[in-house]
């Protein structure tokens, strides 16, 4: 069974938060595990297959943000989750009960991918306008998840195009703000129900905010995916440490998360027996004899509901009583 397809799936990121020490990746994944997740995404990567080792003005150290004065290729070759290590921590996430996938970033990646099973493909935000690298991910008919956070409606179009000229139509979009960390004024969520809308596909949240309010606030808004960043404890450092979410506070977030999606239910106006009776309706509010007339004194709009509805009350008002009526007896 396809579990993208079931009706909310919470994917937590490991990313470079496995600080090259395949004993810390284990034990975050069965952090994760206990923390209520339904998967662990991983990149699969080598650091050119996201850039060029060249230090120029193109490719030297960041002037600003996050990781300034870091050369891109250094910080990918530390950010890399080795190829041999995949294999184990699928393991590990499996027998935790985890669906495990990975983020490839050239077409040398998927191949390796293929050969341990990759069940989920993610596209990141900044390979949206990779097609050569979505269609050959598409090829392998697999369900997709693609981030746009580096993307505006053509480039999502395309992508959507991409993948289904290779026959691929199981994708979920993601909408995501490619800031580290982002503010939740910068998550702009009333795109996720538009974004269903505009190309008919599923779409979650792919989130790099702190806390767990924009994640309530997507799924109340129709998003069927959650992904966060995931560390053991941030003060171990590394590359995303500053905007990943620890154990205690990734379960908080997976709880309320589930919560708000159950409290979506359905579209219902159904009025059961017992809200009905706890409604008004009309009433004796006197003894009221027979040939007696009906007045604003003698009747009255009370609760429970067990006599006729409010809206009858002004019909009655003038009109005779036809028996004796106790008060307290339901019209």
């Amino acid at each position: 069974m396809n579990k993208i397809k079931e009706e909310l799936f919470i994917v937590a990121e490991l990313s470079a938060n496995h600080n090259n020490d395949l004993a810390l990746a284990i034990k975050t994944i069965e952090a994760i595990a206990r923390s209520g997740a339904d998967a662990v995404k991983v990149q699969t990567f080598t650091a050119d297959s996201l850039t060029l080792d060249v230090d120029n003005e193109f490719f030297g150290p960041r002037k600003d943000g996050l990781w300034k004065g870091r050369r891109l290729f250094e910080l990918y070759q530390q950010g890399a989750l080795p190829f041999e290590w995949h294999e184990t921590l699928q393991k590990t996430a499996v027998d935790n009960g985890l669906v495990f996938f990975s983020a490839p970033f050239a077409t040398k990646d998927v191949d390796f991918l293929e050969t341990i099973n990759n069940p989920i493909y993610k596209i990141a935000s900044p390979e949206i306008t990779d097609i050569p690298l979505i269609s050959y991910v598409a090829s392998k008919q697999k369900p997709m998840i693609i981030s746009t956070g580096m993307a505006d409606e053509q480039d999502i179009q395309l992508a959507l195009e991409t993948c289904e000229k290779n026959g691929n139509k199981d994708v979920t979009l993601l909408k995501c703000t490619s800031e580290y960390p982002a503010t939740p004024e910068m998550a702009n969520l009333l795109t996720i129900p538009d974004m269903k809308k505009r190309f008919g596909v599923r779409v979650g949240l792919s989130d790099h905010t702190m806390g767990c309010t924009v994640p309530i606030a997507a799924v109340a808004l129709g998003a069927t995916v959650v992904e966060k960043h995931f560390i053991l404890d941030r003060s171990l450092g590394g590359i995303d440490s500053a905007f990943s979410m620890e154990p205690n506070e990734f379960a908080e977030m997976v709880k309320a998360v589930r919560e708000a999606h159950l409290a979506l239910g359905s579209v219902t106006y159904e009025l059961t027996e017992k809200n009905r009776l706890r409604r008004r309706s009309l009433f004796a509010a006197e003894n009221i004899k027979a040939g007696e007339i009906f007045t604003e004194k003698n009747i009255r709009s009370v609760r429970p509901g067990h006599g006729l509805h409010p809206k009858y009350f002004s019909k009655l008002l003038n009109e005779v009583a036809k028996k004796d009526i106790s008060k307290g007896t339901p019209l």
